[in-house]
């Protein structure tokens, strides 16, 4: 049987799983799982007969090559820092790699090598990255090949709480890893371009500077700006793109709000603070506010935002409990984003009937026959359940696909990789199709910038 070694048993692993031991039969695989917890393997394979659940720690580097030898391809599911020792042990054996993840610089200082074995390092194949890049440039390429100029591109993802399961005044619930979502947007100022012009949006502004957005079908939405949405420019061939901006998708409203957390300073994480373990809620939040021994910590944060007492901004900040005197962080040496993650988590996180979806939208503005045009596509995926969410089968069915692609030589151009090339995506997003995953597209309006007085 030929073997596939999947590192790392995490939520998103779920899914993944279940489509590769679907097709085992059928492929003639060994399905290998590998994690420091056996049982959260077995609670994913679920003894299935062409599987196998293994202790494997990614820092015991002898265990590590030993199962990476017996495999003929590598699926690291593990978080994105760990993926670089196991694509030098790939290297070292001659072994494909899949991972979901952004390519890092030391990522891509392998390529030559990578290249020079004939191996394929296909990385960024999850959502986001991944289904966005792929359909993205399905688009891209169908209008170059009629003739067509990309003058706009915009690209907007967000993993968020379904309809049925909305109950609170956020219109959210944690649908993927916490930390990073207390964390977004900090690093560096948002760029992108805009009609010709660069734009820059720093950390204390970006909650501010959203966007609406009016998804297919699906009601309307916010966006506030990525880091970077320059960097895949000349990824995606797009050097001369007027617009160029990738956002993240909330409901209307989540921004504004969130920005209360900014301005407080409680998604800092750059510092620790002092007795964290014996806080409580209310004195978490008013470490951030003036000392005024005859206000009381909610006047004081009123007072200090500007925000009225009934301006739906304070209920959602009642909502979550930040003044409870009672309620201890019950963390040591913690820094303000993982207190407030911990207190985030007590609110948002899924419970076992509830279902999460993921929403993603382009719009490409182009000139084609002397004229210029809109087009939008969509996607919303709905999740089967707390195990299968929407999140575990855009992210894994991708890596999945991906990888039987690449065992069967159907994918083959060697190289540190995204799934950017027509031989990689054409077969992913066709393939994914069958599972529900498919993009809508409209034709709109255009509503970009006119360098040329083209007719509209």
């Amino acid at each position: 049987m030929r073997k596939i070694l999947i590192i790392g048993a995490g939520k998103s692993s779920a899914s993944l799983i279940r489509y590769l031991l679907e097709e085992s039969d059928k492929e003639n695989l060994q399905i290998i799982v590998g994690d420091k917890s056996v049982e959260a393997v077995l609670s994913k394979t679920k003894n299935h007969k062409n599987s196998k659940a293994i202790k494997l720690d990614v820092f015991d580097k002898e265990n590590r090559q030993a199962e990476i030898k017996k495999a003929d391809i590598i699926i690291s599911m593990l978080p994105a820092r760990f993926h670089l020792e196991v694509a030098k042990d790939c290297l070292r054996f001659g072994k494909n790699l899949v991972t979901p993840s952004y390519i890092s610089n030391e990522m891509q200082a392998l390529n030559a090598d990578v290249v020079a074995k004939g191996l394929v390092f296909m990385n960024e194949i999850g959502v986001d990255p991944g289904i966005d890049h792929m359909s993205a440039m399905q688009v891209i390429d169908n209008i170059r090949a009629k003739g067509g100029k990309i003058l706009l591109f915009e690209s907007f993802t967000g993993g968020l709480v379904a309809p049925e399961s909305d109950n609170n005044l956020w219109h959210y619930k944690f649908t993927w890893n916490p930390r990073n979502v207390v964390v977004s947007g900090q690093g560096s100022a948002a760029k992108f371009i805009q009609e010709g012009k660069y734009k820059y949006i720093s950390y204390k502004k970006l909650f501010r500077r959203t966007e609406i957005l009016e998804v297919n079908g699906h009601g309307k939405f916010e966006a506030y700006a990525n880091r970077d949405s320059l960097k895949y420019r000349h990824i995606y061939g797009l050097d001369d793109v007027l617009t160029l901006y990738r956002g993240t998708i909330r409901r209307v409203g989540f921004s504004r709000a969130w920005n209360v957390f900014v301005q407080l300073g409680m998604t800092d994480d750059d510092y620790i603070m002092e007795g964290s373990e014996n806080m409580t809620y209310r004195d978490f939040t008013n470490s951030f506010l003036v000392y005024n021994p005859n206000d009381s910590v909610e006047l004081k944060l009123r007072h200090y935002l500007k925000i009225d007492q009934d301006d739906i901004i304070w209920e959602k900040l009642l909502e979550l409990d930040i003044f409870n005197p009672d309620k201890k962080v019950g963390i040591k040496n913690a820094t303000p984003a993982q207190i407030l993650q911990k207190i985030l988590m007590d609110k948002w996180t899924l419970s076992t009937d509830d279902k999460d979806m993921i929403v993603m939208m382009h719009k490409f503005g182009y000139e084609l026959n002397g004229k210029c045009k809109q087009l939008e596509s969509s996607l919303m995926v709905k999740g089967e359940n707390q195990t299968f969410t929407a999140m575990a089968n855009t992210v894994g069915l991708p890596v999945g696909i991906a990888t039987l692609k690449i065992l069967n030589k159907i994918i083959t151009k060697p190289g540190v990789q995204l799934p950017i090339t027509k031989e990689v995506y054409g077969p992913i997003l066709e393939a994914l199709k069958e599972y529900g995953i498919r993009f809508k597209e409209r034709e709109m309006p255009y509503l970009g910038y006119n360098p040329n007085n083209i007719v509209i």
